[in-house]
C-alpha cells in the first residue's frame, strides 16, 4: 500500500481542549496553559485548538475563569499559530437550539476574540442546524471547518458521509472534519474514507478520532497513507485513552516519508514536559483518573463513546445501581434504534444514555421519559437520521402530527433584545450577555463572583459529576 499523497500532512494539537476535556473533565486551568504558550507557538502546528466544546461551561463553572478572557489571552500568547474551537451548530455551547442571531453573535465575538477556525458540527448529521453558524463564521471572517459526526448504523454506510461532505461543501465548507468522537472509525475504513472523499470534494479534509479502543494511532497512518490533509493529535502527556493519539508519535512515523509533517520533535520536549507537571496535578485533584488511559473494545461493541462510560458509571452510582452496568451498555443500542439510530455525542448522547439508564433502573423500558427524549423524538433537535419506533413515540404522548419537519430554528423568535434586558443589570458586556444565555445557572453566579465584591462561588463538584463531565465531544 502506497502513499496517495505527496504533500505533508498537518497537524492540530488539542492540548489545550480536547486533551485535557477528554482525560480530566476540562480541568485545566488558564495558568497552566500560558507558560507553554511561546513554545507551542514555535512548533508550527497547522492549529491549536484551544476553545469551545466543554470548556466554556467548566471555566466558569469550576474554574472561576471568563472563557472569553481565556480566549483573548491565548491569542496574545499564541501570534503565530491558527486557533480552532468546536461549536454545537444550532446548540452554540450548550444543550439546546437558540435562535438565529444568538449563533450570529456567537459567532462573531469568537472571531474578534482571537478564534480562526470554527469546528461546526450537529449532533444528527442535520445540515439545517449548520447552516446559520457557516453563514455567520464566514461573514466575520473565520474559517468554516464542518464536521461530519462519525458513527455505524444501518444507514451510516461510507456512501452516507460521501454525499454530506459534498452537501457540506456545497454549503460553503471551507475545510471538512471526519469527527470520529467514539473511536468507531477502524483503520482500514478510515483508509477507504478518507480515499473516496479526496476523490469527491475538492476542500481539505479533517481527521478528529480518539484512541479509546486503541485503535487511534492506526487510524491516523492509514488515513495519511489515503491522502488526509490535517489529523488531531496531543502532546503526550495527555494522550491516548479517551484523548486523541500522541503527536509525538505520528510525528515520529512519519519522519523520511512524503507525508513528513516538517515538525521538529525537539520543539516539542518542553510543553511536553510542562504539561507532565499539569497531568500530575489533575491526577493528585482527583480530575484525571487513571481509568480513562484504559483502552477496550466496549466502544466498538455498543458504539458508545469512551467519555459517555464515565457519565453512565456516575449515573448508576448515584442511583446504587452499578450493577446494572452491562445492561445499560446493552440497553444504549436499542434505545438508540428506537430514536432512528442518533449519532452518540453531545447533546444526543446524553439523552440516549440517560433514557437508557432510566429504562434499565425502572425495571420497565420507557416507562418514563426525559424532557430532552420527547424534545429528540418530536424533532426539536432536527431530523434523526433514521426511521423512529413510532410506538415509542406514542408513548412518549407524541402524534404523528406533532412531530417539527422544518428546522427548529426557524420556530424560534430573535432572543439578543431578551436576553440583553433580561441580564441588564448584571452583563458588562456583549460577551457577558452571550455567557449568560448559554449558561444561565451559572454564568451569573460567576459574574457576580468575577465583578465582586461578593463571596467566592460554592466550591467545585467533585471532577466526576456528570453534570459536565461530556468527555466525547
Amino acid at each position: 500500500m502506497e502513499f496517495l499523497s505527496d504533500k505533508p500532512l498537518y497537524i492540530t494539537d488539542t492540548i489545550l481542549r480536547d486533551a485535557h476535556q477528554s482525560q480530566a473533565a476540562t480541568r485545566m486551568r488558564l495558568e497552566e496553559m500560558l507558560p507553554a504558550c511561546e513554545a507551542l507557538d514555535a512548533i508550527g502546528y497547522w492549529s491549536l485548538e484551544c476553545w469551545g466544546g466543554a470548556t466554556f461551561d467548566a471555566c466558569m463553572r469550576f474554574l472561576n475563569e471568563d472563557p472569553w478572557e481565556r480566549l483573548r489571552q491565548l491569542r496574545k500568547a499564541l501570534p503565530h499559530t491558527k486557533l480552532q474551537m468546536l461549536f454545537r451548530g444550532q446548540n452554540i455551547l450548550g444543550y439546546k437550539h437558540y435562535a438565529d442571531d444568538v449563533v450570529d453573535a456567537f459567532c462573531r465575538k469568537s472571531i474578534e476574540n482571537g478564534i480562526d477556525i470554527i469546528r461546526i458540527f450537529d449532533a444528527l448529521n442535520d445540515i439545517r442546524n449548520l447552516e446559520q453558524a457557516i453563514q455567520s463564521t464566514k461573514k466575520y471572517g473565520g474559517m468554516v471547518e464542518a464536521a461530519m459526526s462519525y458513527t455505524i448504523s444501518p444507514i451510516h454506510d461510507e456512501d452516507y458521509f460521501v454525499k454530506l461532505a459534498k452537501e457540506l461543501e456545497q454549503r460553503g465548507a471551507d475545510v471538512i472534519c471526519i469527527k470520529d468522537m467514539a473511536n468507531l472509525l477502524l483503520p482500514m475504513e478510515a483508509y477507504s474514507l478518507v480515499k473516496r472523499l479526496k476523490e469527491t470534494v475538492s476542500v481539505p479534509i479533517h481527521l478528529h478520532t480518539h484512541n479509546t479502543t486503541g485503535t487511534g494511532d492506526m487510524v491516523l497512518l492509514m488515513a495519511a497513507m489515503a491522502g488526509v490533509d490535517i489529523v488531531d493529535t496531543a502532546l503526550s502527556p495527555l494522550a491516548n485513552g479517551t484523548s486523541q493519539p500522541t503527536t509525538e508519535s505520528l510525528v515520529a512515523t512519519l519522519q523520511g516519508t512524503v507525508r513528513d509533517t516538517g515538525l521538529d520533535l525537539n520543539k516539542m520536549s518542553a510543553p511536553a514536559a510542562h504539561f507532565r507537571k499539569v497531568a500530575q496535578r489533575l491526577k493528585s485533584d482527583g480530575a484525571l483518573d487513571p481509568v480513562v488511559l484504559n483502552v477496550g473494545a466496549n466502544p466498538v461493541l455498543y458504539q458508545v463513546p469512551g467519555g459517555m462510560l464515565s457519565n453512565l458509571i456516575s449515573q448508576l452510582k448515584q442511583a446504587g445501581k452499578e450493577d446494572k452496568y452491562y445492561d445499560v451498555l446493552a440497553e444504549i443500542p436499542r434505545v438508540r434504534k428506537d430514536f432512528g439510530y442518533p449519532p452518540l455525542v453531545t447533546p444526543s448522547s446524553q439523552i440516549v444514555g440517560t433514557q437508557a439508564v432510566m429504562n434499565i433502573i425502572s425495571g420497565e423500558r420507557y416507562k418514563t421519559f426525559t424532557k430532552e427524549s420527547k424534545a429528540m423524538l418530536r424533532g426539536e433537535y432536527g431530523k434523526l437520521p433514521g426511521e423512529v419506533n413510532e410506538a415509542v413515540r406514542a408513548k412518549a404522548g407524541i402524534a404523528p402530527e406533532e412531530v417539527v419537519t422544518c428546522r427548529p430554528a426557524d420556530l424560534l423568535e430573535p432572543e439578543i433584545p431578551k436576553y440583553r434586558e433580561e441580564f441588564r443589570d448584571i452583563a458588562k458586556s456583549d460577551e457577558d450577555v452571550l455567557s449568560l444565555a448559554l449558561f444561565p445557572q451559572v454564568a451569573p453566579k460567576f459574574l457576580a463572583w468575577r465583578d465582586g465584591p461578593h463571596d467566592p462561588p460554592d466550591p467545585p463538584m467533585p471532577a466526576d459529576s456528570s453534570a459536565v463531565r461530556e468527555l466525547y465531544v
